[in-house]
């Protein structure tokens, strides 16, 4: 993936948005490693590593919003814009994990709490 995909701009939500994104059915798409995908996810969500992203994007659904997450908003940027790209409606979640967590967004994993 190139520079240009995390520089540029997509649409970001805020964690209290995507809250209610998830609400309406939208899907969480986690492109953290498998570590970080281990140790704690969003419920429901999906793990995509952003390396596999392009190539696996046939699993993921084009009817539902997708929003791209990781731990800080940087991957999930580059991710938004190349589902985006791909003709998916994707999203960034602002701020990743963190945001996520301040707004008080289940987690599950081997090391939640």
């Amino acid at each position: 993936m190139s520079v240009r995909h995390y520089l540029r701009r997509p649409p970001e939500v805020s964690a209290a948005e995507a809250l209610r994104l998830v609400e309406e059915g939208a899907l969480v798409v986690d492109v953290r490693r498998e570590r970080e995908w281990r140790d704690h996810h969003v419920p429901g969500s999906l793990h995509l590593p952003l390396t596999d992203l392009e190539a696996r994007a046939e699993e993921l659904p084009d009817d539902r919003v997708l929003i791209a997450f990781c731990t800080g908003g940087l991957l999930s940027r580059g991710a938004a814009n190349l589902l985006a790209e791909l003709g998916f409606d994707a999203v960034s979640l602002a701020r990743g994990l963190m945001g996520w967590r301040a707004a008080g967004g289940a987690l599950e994993g081997e090391r939640v709490g």
